[in-house]
């Protein structure tokens, strides 16, 4: 049976991983931000506009790429040495390359060497990430107490919105006091450099953090098992072999959340900017309400998540952004500032119904020796299907049809199959994660 931690701990082990996840989803964001606004007349000038734009988007979705051997790798030890060790690497990882980005010379300075050096940082970001989000959820989710572990495996996810909140808000605050060519020159770095200081923050907070209790009982019977002679298959076998099902859920679970995501964050920048020719400050402004709208009801999700069931608030979710997707080029269309702050608002707000139960409901499809190993496979593996190609997908519609409409057909798309991944898997809320699924299914049989 899993342990229940008293208040004082689990509030300690949520606020060190959060300190960590806002600090990594702030330098994987800002990125983000800058492919779209910045990069394209950075380190790759001489385009027309829209195929600097996809350049540069293209060096984002590099970073996808990477995640998934960023989860396979940081899984595999995370599962054999334990999560607290694999998430310090992660942090210092991610804060290095983002701070390099800050410091790289554009290429007018360095030629082509500029943006392949970009790529490279960028690889080294997706990789840190891959691993991050796994450890820092599966830490909260075998610290707290089971009857609320989606309220508290939600205060990670909600670092990612905690982290856009960063930076966009650095980003706007720039642009706002800033001349364009200012910011285009030297401004756009200060946000990147700021990382150094963040992460030496999260670094701080993250080295007080015990290891989980589930997993150092899952530690002490495998080493008890190996004394015997009976050693465990390597995390990423066992996973494969008896978890594909789970797998392809949690992959299928992440489609239409993280499609959705980069759309609203993302790509709406670029919609913005190009199609309708507002100013970049205006969608800045618009998305950094929208964020922190966001980080206040992942929470809320997460906590009703464990009243009501993963499943009946993931399908609220995946449906609403597919609905909504449609409302928000029509809101953005107004050139209206309000009706986009609305049109971001309510995206996000139906995005955190799937974000919000997500750590626990993917937590809860796997037994503990893999846990760290599954969550991060069928996580990044969706990464590069959905959030790394959806920018790119959703910029050449948007080219292609001068409209945003064939990208709400897009995320509509996404959710139908977002909804049969996860009403077609068992309620999993219940769960003890100290039991593993796949020995309770094959004692079924």
């Amino acid at each position: 049976m899993a342990e229940n931690q008293p208040r004082s701990s689990i509030v300690k082990v949520v606020g060190a991983s959060m300190a960590g996840t806002t600090v990594e989803w702030y330098d994987f964001f800002l990125y983000g931000v800058a492919a779209a606004l910045v990069f394209p007349q950075v380190f790759f000038p001489g385009n027309d506009p829209a195929t600097g734009v996809l350049l540069s988007l293209g060096t984002f979705a590099v970073g996808f790429i990477a995640r998934p051997v960023g989860g396979l790798v940081f899984g595999h030890y995370g599962d054999k040495i334990g999560r607290k060790t694999l998430l310090v690497v992660s942090l210092l990882m991610m804060g290095v390359a983002t701070f390099l980005i800050g410091v790289l010379p554009g290429y007018a300075t360095i030629g082509l060497a500029a943006p392949i050096i970009l790529v490279l940082l960028r690889l080294i970001q997706g990789f840190a990430l891959g691993g991050e989000w796994g450890g820092a959820v599966l830490i909260v989710s075998e610290h707290g107490d089971p009857a609320r572990r989606g309220y508290w495996a939600s205060w990670p996810q909600a670092g990612a919105p905690g982290g856009q909140l960063l930076a966009n808000g650095i980003l706007a605050l720039l642009a706002a006091f800033q001349s364009e060519a200012d910011f285009l020159a030297w401004g756009w770095r200060i946000p990147f450099l700021l990382s150094a200081v963040l992460v030496l923050i999260g670094l701080y907070i993250r080295l007080s953090v015990e290891e989980s209790p589930v997993f150092r009982e899952a530690q002490k019977q495998a080493e008890e098992r190996a004394a015997a002679g009976s050693a465990d298959a390597m995390p990423i076998l066992e996973v494969l072999r008896s978890y594909p099902r789970e797998v392809l859920t949690a992959m299928g679970a992440r489609f239409a959340e993280n499609v959705s995501y980069y759309i609203f964050t993302i790509v709406v920048t670029t919609y913005a900017t190009t199609q309708l020719d507002l100013s970049s400050s205006f969608v800045l402004g618009a998305v950094l309400i929208g964020a922190a709208v966001h980080f206040v009801a992942i929470p809320v999700w997460g906590a009703l998540s464990d009243r009501f069931g993963r499943k009946p608030m993931y399908i609220l979710g995946a449906a609403g952004v597919g609905i909504w997707s449609f409302a928000f080029f029509a809101l953005l269309d107004t050139r209206n500032f309000w009706a986009a702050v609305l049109a971001v608002v309510g995206g996000l707000l139906f995005h955190g119904a799937m974000y919000g139960p997500q750590a626990a409901f993917l937590s809860e499809l796997f037994g503990t020796k893999v846990r760290y190993s599954g969550v991060s496979i069928g996580y990044q593996l969706a990464s590069i299907l959905a959030g790394g190609l959806a920018p790119i997908i959703a910029v050449a519609l948007i080219t292609a049809y001068g409209s945003g409409y064939p990208v709400a057909v897009y995320v509509a798309a996404s959710a139908v199959l977002t909804i049969i991944a996860v009403a077609s898997y068992t309620e999993t809320r219940h769960r003890d994660l100290a039991d593993d699924p796949a020995v309770a299914r094959s004692t079924v049989r």
